[in-house]
């Protein structure tokens, strides 16, 4: 046991070292790491826990690593992925606010920045596109991605909103399809 919690922290702190700007940017990071390399979860349980992580309270990327770690390894395993990675963050800025009292107003830590925040958006357009693939499997859901997008692009709606209507979208269109009864019948 010892042993798989051990991997769990060094697997979610090199993926919280090399993550940056956050949980939707960790998307394709996660999906190699966990579903192509360790197997520990499949593509559509990773963007449920996406999913998920949208809204309950916290950091995308801590409740991911929370949830892979508890499906693991229990509490334990939660407590240690968790802790995996959010070190990285921790030490990198506890090393700034010791040393650089101006951090941000350094030329080359503008350029680095700014370097790394291009790479960011190519990261974020690869994890919209690839969640939206996996995603919308019918036709009222690329409708509902239309619609969710417009309202939160033009309407500014806050993204509580969208969220709650699209579970309660999704509630319904299941329903009127038949699709509960469906489900009942597989199980």
């Amino acid at each position: 046991m010892l042993k798989e919690l051990f991997e769990l922290y060094v697997t979610f702190f090199k993926i919280g070292a090399v993550t940056f700007g956050g949980g939707y940017a960790m998307l394709p990071i996660l999906e190699r790491e966990l579903v192509a390399k360790k197997k520990w979860a499949t593509s559509e349980d990773l963007l449920d826990y996406y999913a998920i992580s949208q809204v309950t309270p916290g950091v995308i990327a801590v409740n991911v690593s929370t949830f892979i770690g508890f499906r693991r390894r229990k509490i334990p395993g939660g407590i240690f992925a968790t802790m995996g990675v959010v070190t990285p963050s921790v030490i990198i800025i506890s090393v700034i606010a010791m040393f650089i009292s101006n951090f941000e107003e350094i030329v080359w830590v503008q350029k680095m920045l700014s370097g790394i925040n291009v790479a960011v958006a190519a990261l974020l357009t690869y994890a919209v596109f690839n969640f939206a693939r996996k995603s919308i499997k019918k036709w009222w859901g690329a409708i509902f991605y239309v619609l969710a997008f417009a309202a939160i692009y033009f309407l500014k709606l806050p993204s509580v909103v969208v969220i709650v209507s699209a579970a309660v979208f999704g509630i319904l269109v299941t329903w009127l399809t038949g699709g509960l009864k469906k489900k009942e019948a597989e199980k």
